[in-house]
C-alpha cells in the first residue's frame, strides 16, 4: 500500500458487541483509531454462560449505534473509509448473521469492499498491529471456545501445530468455577480464588505433559477437580481457593511442557531466526499465571513473548479490522456479497479434525 487505508471493523461472534476505525499507514503501520466494545456479562452471568438467542438478539439491539459511535469518535463518515471488514465465523451463527448483514448493507449502500474476516485470524494478526510483529510466529490461541498452537506464517497462510482433543482451556475455567460455585465467567473468577489458595494442597493431572505430540486436553483434569470437591465436601472457601491455585498450576505446568516442545520444534525449523516470537491472545490470555509462565519459558528458549493490550485479547472489532487491511495489503480479494456466515472454520483447514466435524464443517 502507498497511502493510507481506512477500514471499518465489526464483530459479533460471541457475547460482545464491537465496532472499530483502524488505518494502515503507507509504511505498513497500524493505528487504532477508535473502538467501541459493548459486552453482554449482565445478560448471560444469570444462566453461567452464553445463551446464544440473547445474544444475537442483543447484537440486534446495539449494532448500529456502535457502528455510528465507532465512525464518530474517528472523526469520519462511511465516505472516508475503504472497505468494510466483519466476522463471519467461528462463532454463534446467530451472532455471525447479525455483524455479517450488517456489514453487508453498509457496504452495499457505501459502494465499498467487503472482506468475510475469520476470528481467529483476527487473534492471529493482532501482534502485528500492536507490535510490527514480522511473519513467521508462533501463536498459542486461548479462548473459551479454542485453544491452538498455530505457525503463523503470513495472511492467510497458516499452519495447525496443537489443538485440543477435548475441551478448550477456557471452557475449563468456567466449567470449574461452576463446578466450584464461583460466579461467571469463570476465569477471572478462578484466578481471584487462587490468590489466596495452597497449588501444592491437590496432586492434579497434567494431561498430554511429556508426549511429543503438541496437542492440549483438559477434560481428564476437570474430571479431576470435581473429584478433588467431591471428596471434601462441603467446601470451605479455603478449600475453594486451594482447589483453584491448583487447577491453575496445573494448567502452567500442562502449557510448559506443550508449548516447550512447540518452541524448540519452532528453533528446529527456522534455523536463522534471529529474534523469534510466541503470541498470546485470546480471552484466557488475561490470566497472570498463565503468562508469567509463558513468559518465563521464552526467556529460557530465547524467543519474544509478545501479549497484546488485554482489550485485544478478547473480542474486539479493532482485529478484525485489521485483519481486513492485512488481507487489503496483500493483495487478496475482497469477498461476494453472497458470502455465508460459518459457526465453524478453521485457520488450517488442511489440518485433520481432532474433535470431530460435520455439516457445519471441522470443530477444530
Amino acid at each position: 500500500m502507498t497511502s493510507l487505508s481506512r477500514i471499518l471493523g465489526i464483530e459479533t461472534s460471541c457475547d460482545e458487541t464491537a465496532a472499530a476505525i483502524v488505518v494502515r499507514h503507507p509504511d505498513g503501520r497500524g493505528e487504532i483509531v477508535s473502538d467501541v466494545v459493548l459486552s453482554q456479562l449482565e445478560e448471560h452471568s444469570a444462566f453461567g454462560g452464553v445463551v446464544p438467542e440473547i445474544a444475537a438478539r442483543a447484537h440486534v439491539d446495539a449494532l448500529d449505534g456502535l457502528v455510528e459511535e465507532a465512525l464518530a469518535r474517528a472523526g469520519v463518515t462511511l465516505d472516508d473509509i475503504d472497505a468494510v471488514a466483519a466476522t463471519a465465523g467461528p462463532g454463534l451463527i446467530g451472532g455471525l448473521l447479525v455483524g455479517l448483514m450488517t456489514g453487508k448493507a453498509i457496504a452495499m449502500a457505501a459502494k465499498k469492499p467487503l472482506y468475510a474476516i475469520n476470528h481467529l485470524e483476527g487473534h492471529a494478526l493482532t501482534a502485528r498491529l500492536t507490535d510490527g510483529l514480522s511473519f513467521p510466529y508462533l501463536m498459542l490461541l486461548v479462548s473459551g471456545g479454542h485453544t491452538q498452537l498455530v505457525l503463523v506464517k503470513g495472511v492467510g497462510d497458516y499452519e495447525r501445530w496443537g489443538t485440543t482433543i477435548d475441551d478448550a482451556l477456557g471452557e475449563a475455567f468456567d466449567k470449574t468455577a461452576k463446578l466450584l460455585g464461583l460466579p461467571y465467567p469463570g476465569g477471572p473468577a478462578v484466578e481471584r480464588a487462587a490468590l489466596t489458595g495452597n497449588p501444592e494442597r491437590f496432586d492434579l493431572p497434567r494431561p498430554l505433559v511429556g508426549e511429543a505430540r503438541l496437542d492440549f486436553s483438559f477434560s481428564g483434569l476437570k474430571t479431576a477437580v470435581r473429584q478433588a470437591a467431591t471428596a471434601i465436601q462441603p467446601l470451605t472457601q479455603q478449600d475453594i481457593a486451594d482447589i483453584c491455585a491448583s487447577f491453575q498450576r496445573a494448567i502452567s505446568r500442562t502449557l510448559k511442557d506443550r508449548i516447550g516442545r512447540g518452541l524448540a520444534r519452532f528453533r528446529e525449523r527456522y534455523l536463522n531466526e534471529q529474534e523469534p516470537a510466541l503470541v498470546v491472545a485470546g480471552g484466557v490470555a488475561a490470566n497472570q499465571v498463565i503468562r508469567e509462565t509463558l513468559q518465563a519459558l521464552c526467556q529460557q528458549h530465547g524467543f519474544r513473548f509478545i501479549a497484546p493490550p488485554i482489550s485485544l485479547c478478547t473480542d474486539n472489532a479493532a482485529m478484525i479490522a485489521w485483519a481486513g487491511l492485512e488481507r487489503m495489503a496483500a493483495g487478496l480479494a475482497d469477498d461476494p456479497i453472497s458470502v455465508a456466515p460459518r459457526s465453524r472454520w478453521p485457520l488450517d483447514a488442511a489440518a485433520a479434525a481432532l474433535i470431530g466435524s460435520g455439516k457445519r464443517g471441522a470443530k477444530a
